[in-house]
């Protein structure tokens, strides 16, 4: 077993190859030559294998023929003395064993069960945290059935829409099959959803609301509280209901929940990576401090990421260990991979960060921080994982035809091949850079390949974002991207947010030290000095690959504003750092690190307790009463089977809360869909009303929501509907837009039906 070092004892004076320690005996891992410095222990500790010399040198064992015939013979002294005596023997024998395990969890786990403690501490304290900003901004424990559904907008009600399915179907069986054969997302589509939107979480937690729900009848406990609400401004009263049994209740509880549990993991992540509870202290306090760019789920609780993240932070904790230790066991694989599953089923985009992860550990690999050996392993986890969510999307082939596919597969080529064709290369910098290129183009071309192969078209809309960041692309699906916010590049002013908490300045302390080290150690590889005085030289893999994964998640967040997500977290786990003893032993020397640690945050406090309290200032209640009065108009005045277009986000709520068929909705990320909605969105363009009608009906659609704000809107220049749609059909530019025709007269093509100060329902008549 190879224990790592800690840096609490001072190291002996390098051994040249063969020697050995004094005491040492030949089987001690002390006396044997030097390994390579991607099998090395962190910090260049050495392998100690059992029963070697060690400090005490070898304890010896009896052999085990004779302690399994000690055994036997105590046996037949308890089956001859009877029954009674047999018991005794056995409940003496269990009492010193639970005594003995007792002493030793007393003794041996304090520290670890202290550090659990605080973990626990921390993610109620996130939980409370979330639930009191989620609850002040909305009210939402005071809000009616619909005006929860409501509060849901864009893909979070056709998210949540799936949930409220299954748990009101006969059976959980029945709503499963509903949602798999699915006829109201995509009128007249038949669509299984389980493939196309990610749904496990919502089937995970109607099961659990069902059981729970099922659990409470059967013993007579009431599960909410319902009661009238009075909301004044001469609106009618409404029904509210409080507790787990309300479905909306249930559903954000579990996810407030599980992002309370994932501070507990990020607790343990500093600790573990700093090898101090002081990181995992200032990891906690970094991400309170910036609580609004870390994350949003106190916003928006039902969005994939909310589901997702979590179990993004248990799998790079679960892959800081094994880069730390010498020898991969089987269960830490297990884990990784099932944490990889559970991270890539909630969210399509997850594919794409674990790309990222892949890259930076094989830049990792081939400077020789990690050998290929270990790196393999970690990519047939990936593989399996790859494979099984393939499987449980029910052969979702964008899956299969990602970068994130491509790249496993050419990395592996790469580490297969580098043995037999790149040792050749002498220089090892050309060595470096002919393997980065290989995998980059290597990547591009079979993601192509394998595109053309299976007829794949749903991503392509993402790198045609990439190529509007950069060469300023444009057609209709890039501008409806990149004209909403989230999407642009990162706000100028994050960067001095991150500067006031000082959350930038001491990870740029921590990445200059990183870096300043690994410099020195690729030195002593390039300068072919001996392999054994190499690996005494900084080779902490985990550490060098945090670097290049906060570089990865920096480029994104720069290009996508939306993907902070990933980012500022980052930055809090690495700021934890400050207190690993392999990077500022030096420091500790002169001044303690409990001192240190509390000066920081001291300074942090002041612009961090300022961002909480302007969180905790925001006191809102949520009120959409046009929307109320449209839904409701529907309910009542159309069939059941009425088809409905409009703007995605509306198109959400009417088929969360009147069940209506649509044949547009806010997930993007189909060409198909795609298709479908320019389709709907040509009624603010500049195209001819009987253009449009024509286009309308063979969708089959019955109703258009017209929303006039959508007709003038201007969030920056060029991105109007009108402006999109000058880009994609320059031969109507300049006449009026269409929208703002059927403001005025909708006639003869479209039959106005309700109109409210948002909304205009358009009839379409069928000829």
């Amino acid at each position: 077993m190879a224990v790592p070092s800690r840096g609490g004892n001072k190291e002996s004076p390098p051994l040249k190859p063969g020697q050995r320690s004094p005491g040492g005996s030949p089987r001690s891992g002390r006396g044997r030559p030097a390994r390579s410095p991607g099998r090395q222990v962190p910090g260049g500790a050495r392998g100690v294998r059992k029963g070697g010399g060690g400090r005490r040198g070898g304890r010896s064992e009896p052999p085990r023929g004779c302690r399994e015939a000690a055994a036997a013979g105590r046996l037949r002294d308890a089956l001859g003395r009877g029954p009674l005596g047999l018991l005794r023997v056995c409940g003496e024998r269990l009492r010193v064993f639970v005594d003995d395990r007792r002493a030793f969890v007393v003794k041996a786990d304090s520290k670890i069960w202290l550090t659990f403690i605080l973990a626990a501490f921390a993610g109620v304290l996130h939980w409370c945290h979330i639930t009191t900003l989620f609850e002040n901004d909305r009210h939402f424990s005071h809000l009616s059935t619909l005006e929860r559904e409501m509060a849901f907008r864009t893909e979070m009600g056709l998210y949540y829409s799936y949930f409220k399915i299954i748990i009101e179907a006969p059976s959980f069986w029945n709503g499963l099959w509903a949602i798999m054969n699915d006829r109201l997302t995509e009128y007249p589509l038949v669509i299984n959803t389980l493939q196309r939107f990610n749904l496990y979480p919502e089937v995970v937690l109607a099961s659990w609301y069902r059981i729970y729900t099922a659990i409470m009848d059967f013993l007579g406990v009431p599960t909410k509280t319902c009661w009238t609400v009075n909301r004044g401004k001469g609106l009618s009263p409404v029904e509210s209901c409080e507790g787990l049994g309300d479905p909306a209740s249930f559903y954000v509880a579990v996810i407030f929940l599980l992002n309370g549990l994932m501070m507990s993991l990020f607790f343990l992540y500093g600790t573990y990576l700093s090898g101090s509870r002081l990181g995992g202290l200032i990891t906690v306090m970094c991400f309170f401090f910036n609580h609004g760019e870390c994350t949003r789920v106190m916003w928006t609780p039902p969005l994939r990421e909310s589901f997702s993240y979590p179990f993004l932070v248990l799998q790079m904790l679960l892959l800081t260990y094994i880069l730390r230790i010498p020898n991969i066991n089987t269960g830490s694989l297990i884990a990784l991979c099932v944490s990889n599953i559970f991270f890539m089923l909630p969210w399509q985009f997850a594919q794409f960060v674990l790309l990222t992860q892949i890259a930076s550990l094989f830049a990792v690999c081939i400077m020789g921080y990690i050998d290929s050996c270990k790196l393999q392993k970690i990519l047939s986890v990936h593989m399996v994982s790859l494979v099984v969510c393939f499987i449980l999307m029910f052969g979702n082939s964008m899956l299969l035809t990602s970068y994130y596919a491509a790249s496993l597969v050419v990395i592996w080529g790469i580490l297969e091949l580098s043995s037999r064709v790149f040792k050749r290369c002498r220089s090892q910098v050309y060595l470096w850079v002919i393997q980065g290129c290989a995998w980059l183009f290597g990547t591009v071309t079979l993601k192509y390949l394998t595109s053309l192969a299976f007829g794949i078209a749903d991503d392509a809309h993402i790198g045609n974002i990439l190529k509007s960041k950069f060469i300023g692309y444009k057609d209709f699906d890039t501008l409806m991207y990149t004209c909403a916010a989230e999407f642009d590049f990162m706000e100028k002013e994050t960067p001095f947010r991150y500067t006031k908490t000082l959350l930038l300045p001491v990870v740029l302390v921590v990445l200059g030290v990183i870096i300043k080290k690994a410099i020195k150690y690729l030195r002593w590889t390039l300068s072919h000095t001996g392999q054994y005085e190499r690996e005494e030289r900084f080779n902490q893999g985990e550490v060098v690959y945090h670097a290049l994964q906060l570089l990865a998640y920096s480029v994104l967040a720069i290009l996508i504003m939306r993907l902070k997500l990933f980012l500022t977290p980052h930055l809090c786990v690495m700021a934890s750092l400050v207190c690993s003893k392999q990077l500022f032993g030096w420091l500790f020397c002169k001044i303690q690190p409990k001192t240190l640690v509390f000066a920081i945050l001291a300074l942090m406090a002041i612009e961090g307790s300022a961002n909480l309290q302007t969180q905790w200032n925001i006191m809102g209640e949520f009120s959409n009463l046009p929307q109320e009065e449209l839904l409701e108009w529907i309910q009542v005045s159309t069939r059941q089977d009425a088809v409905f277009a409009g703007a995605m986000p509306t198109m959400a709520s009417v088929k969360l809360s009147t069940l209506r068929p649509i044949v547009n909705h806010p997930h993007y990320e189909d060409a198909g869909l795609r298709a479908r909605t320019k389709v709907v969105y040509s009624m603010y363009s500049r195209k001819p009303a009987k253009e449009v009608k024509r286009e309308l009906i063979k969708l089959g659609v019955n109703y258009y929501i017209l929303e006039e704000s959508l007709c003038v809107s201007r969030k920056k220049p060029g991105c109007s509907m009108p402006e999109i749609w000058d880009v994609e059909d320059p031969a109507n530019s300049g006449r009026i837009p269409l929208c703002t025709l059927m403001s005025k007269d909708s006639r003869p093509y479209f039959i106005t039906v309700f109109e409210n100060s948002n909304y205009r329902v358009l009839k379409i008549p069928y000829e």
